[in-house]
Order: structure tokens, then sequence, then C-alpha cells
């Protein structure tokens, strides 16, 4: 699928000029010619960089960049200003812009930083995706520690989420009790010798409550498995 650029700015040569050279790079390419546009355009093509002017009519580049960090949006922002002053570029980074280019530039640096912001938000994904789990219709978020299945909220206690995470990480897997115990317990705890039984019954109750089938698996003489129907 093809990265999405907007380009905001009002100067009509400007716009021409990077709607071109970025559809050549292979960009899908939006553009607008003032702030009011911009934003609207945002949320209507979720574009994944914004390259934006910032002396414009009406809405300049510091009140939209604003404004998109206080709708919540994360789309790294490219500002482009004609003023090359250390407190404009400080007033915009600090307004939640990503990077600044002073015109007139060379388009190959423009280019260059896009890639640049591109490439830090696939970084960005691929960290955010790698910190949430799913199998089947179970959904863990390791960031703040919550786990559904369905549209259902399921408490854990730490045990029951580091175990339930393990499983996780292996589906369809069996797993010994002697690999679950010592990744869960450490190879040398010594308290209940029945505890990886009682917490995976409580995992069960847990999951299975709703009426959701069972997707927690005993194999005789083998361990555990997490594999079953949603």
């Amino acid at each position: 699928m093809r990265e999405k650029i907007l380009v905001i700015d009002d100067d009509e040569k400007i716009t021409s000029m990077l709607r071109r050279s970025l559809a050549f790079e292979g960009y899908t390419v939006f553009t607008a010619n003032h702030g009011m546009d911009g934003l609207k355009q945002i949320l209507e093509n979720d574009p994944d960089a914004v390259v934006l002017d910032v002396m414009m009519p009406q809405l300049d580049g510091w009140e939209v960049v604003r404004r998109i960090r206080e709708g919540g949006s994360k789309v790294p922002v490219l500002m482009l200003t004609a003023k090359d002053e250390i407190s404009d570029r400080v007033r915009g980074l600090d307004l939640g812009a990503d990077d600044y280019l002073v015109k007139p530039f060379a388009l190959e640096e423009l280019l260059a930083r896009i890639r640049v912001l591109l490439r830090r938000k696939a970084s960005e994904r691929e960290e955010l995706a790698a910190n949430k789990l799913q199998y089947l219709d179970v959904f863990m978020d390791l960031d703040t520690r919550e786990v559904y299945r369905g549209d259902k909220l399921i408490e854990l206690t730490t045990k029951e989420f580091d175990l339930l995470h393990l499983f996780l990480q292996n589906p369809r897997r069996v797993l010994s009790r002697d690999v679950i115990m010592e990744k869960i317990w450490g190879y040398d705890y010594s308290g209940e010798s029945n505890v990886l039984e009682v917490y995976i019954a409580l995992l069960r109750q847990k999951t299975e409550e709703h009426g959701h089938k069972r997707i927690i698996m005993t194999v005789r003489g083998a361990g555990y498995v997490l594999r079953g129907e949603a």
C-alpha cells in the first residue's frame, strides 16, 4: 500500500511541484491550500505524513499543528517556512512539529526528511504492535496490562496475567509443566505443588465467562496448550 502525504501550502507553485515530485517517488499525494482544508483532509484521508507551510492566511501553520496535536493525531509533520529564525523553529517544534525545513529548500533534502519521518512512524507502529498479543478473540495489551475476550474486560492477577501471556506467546504449542513453572514461578519455587493447576483453573474460569469456549487445553502426560475456538 502506497504511503499518503498531505501537502498544506497556499503557494500553488509549491504544492504543484511537491505533488508531482512526491507522486514520482511513489507516494499518494493530497494537497490543501489553506489550514482549514488541511485539517479536514487529515480527518478524511488519514495521511502518513504532513508537509505544512507556516505562513498562510486565516490559519497559519503553527495553529494547524497545534490543532493536529490537540486532536490526538500523531501524524509526522514537516514544517516549511521562509524564516530562518531559531525562535520560529523552536516554536514549531514545541507545538508538536517533528521537523523543520527553510525555504528555499532542495527537493532531495525534503524527500530525505520525509523518508526519515516515515521510517520513524513505521518503527513506532511495529513497537506498538509488539506490545499487543491476540489469539482468536483474546486480546492482551502489555502496556496497559489489560486483557479482553471479545469486548469483555477480564480482570487478572499478576500471576494470571503472566501465565496467559506465556500461552499467547506460544499459541498451539504444548508447554510442559516444568517449562511453565520455570517461566512463571522460577526454577527454585518451593511452594504448593499444585499451584499451576490452581492457576490454570482460575484462568479457564475467567476466560470462559459469558459462554466462551475453552481455549486452554490439557494434553495428558505433556502439559497445556492454547488451542481452541473463539
